[in-house]
This record gives structure tokens, sequence and C-alpha cells, in this order.
């Protein structure tokens, strides 16, 4: 990192990550949300997309799945403020409903466009484990077969040396018929996590 501070870098990578146009979603996105956190940090985790608070806000999960994700965290014995928080993708892919911006779900081209601003991220916060929140993060990382309702919670070992796993995305908890269930999966898979950064 050619002996820049951390924290500089992280800065300069945001910067240059704020005028991205890689590909169309930054036409209709407020701003480029890139991810926060210590740097270093023993836990990176990654989601899909900005939702449409954290487009507004310019900061990654502040909306409704950023609070389930605050409780699950809480729950796990993992404290927020340790971890760099971040996306898959960095800007919000929405359609119109009525007044509302509906989320949708960026496709391979806008994921693969997105793949260098994560890496960068990934080097330069140097987690001991990356949990990716989400298909779509995890497709990211591991691959376009990857399914997490069949490997979450597994370990596997990026070429970087970092070890990867997946869960679900706290917006998932939002979806779901049977709330209470599907949270406390998504805890028991956090809590895996913070066991083994502990271990």
């Amino acid at each position: 990192m050619s002996g820049a501070r951390p924290s500089a870098e992280l800065e300069r990578l945001r910067a240059d990550a704020a005028g991205c146009t890689r590909c169309d979603l930054y036409e209709r996105a407020t701003q480029t949300v890139f991810g926060e956190g210590p740097v270093p940090a023993s836990l990176m985790l990654m989601g899909e997309v900005p939702g449409d608070r954290e487009d507004v806000e310019g900061h990654p999960f502040v909306g409704p799945a950023g609070r389930v994700l605050d409780e699950a965290l809480a729950d796990a014995g993992i404290d927020r403020n340790a971890v760099y928080l971040t996306n898959a993708v960095k800007h919000f892919k929405w359609r119109p409903a009525g007044k509302v911006r509906l989320h949708q779900k960026p496709n391979a081209q806008e994921v693969a466009a997105c793949r260098a601003w994560w890496e960068a991220e990934l080097a330069l916060v140097a987690p001991q484990i990356l949990c990716c929140l989400g298909a779509t993060a995890a497709q990211a990382v591991f691959g376009s077969s990857f399914r997490v309702t069949r490997q979450r919670g597994s370990f596997m070992t990026l070429p970087s040396g970092v070890e990867a796993t997946s869960t679900l995305h706290p917006s998932a908890v939002l979806r779901a018929e049977d709330r209470d269930e599907v949270y406390v999966g998504l805890v028991a898979d956090l809590r895996a996590v913070a066991q083994r950064l502990a271990g």
C-alpha cells in the first residue's frame, strides 16, 4: 500500500469509488455507498447492495436490515463497531413503485463491475474472516454455483488466505413468514463466526 496509513488508503479508495461509472447503476443512485469500519478489522461483513436509506444517507446497513443486523450482532456477541461493513455492489438498484423505491437484485454484470472495489477493501481490511450476507455477496466471492441455503455456515479459505463463510442477509428476516426462526439461524451463524474468531 505504498506506505500509506490504512485509514488514508481507505479514504482514497472511497474517493475513487465515488466517481465510479463501471456500470449503469450510478445514473439512478444518489451516491456511492462505500464500506465503513476499522482498518484493519478481524471481521468483514459484506452484503448485497445498498438499500433506500443507505443510498440517501451514504452509509452501509443503516436501514431496516441494518437494524436487524445490529441486533443479531449483539446477540452473537460481536461488537458492530469492531466490524468492517460493506456491500458487493456500491450503488442502490431500484424500481419505482408509486413514491417508493423498491430494491432490485443486481445482475451478474453489475456485481462483476464492483468486484475490484470489494477486493481492494478486503486487501486493506485484511480480516481474519469475511462473512457474506446473502446469495449475491456469497456468489460474488465463491462463484455462481454457491447456494447459501445449502452451504451457509461452512468456512473456506480464499486465495488471499482469508477465511470466508456465508449466512442469510438480514433482510431475509424481514421477508420471512417465521421471522423468529430465521433470526435465530442468522444469530447462530454469526455466533459461529465469533467463536472462530475467538478460537
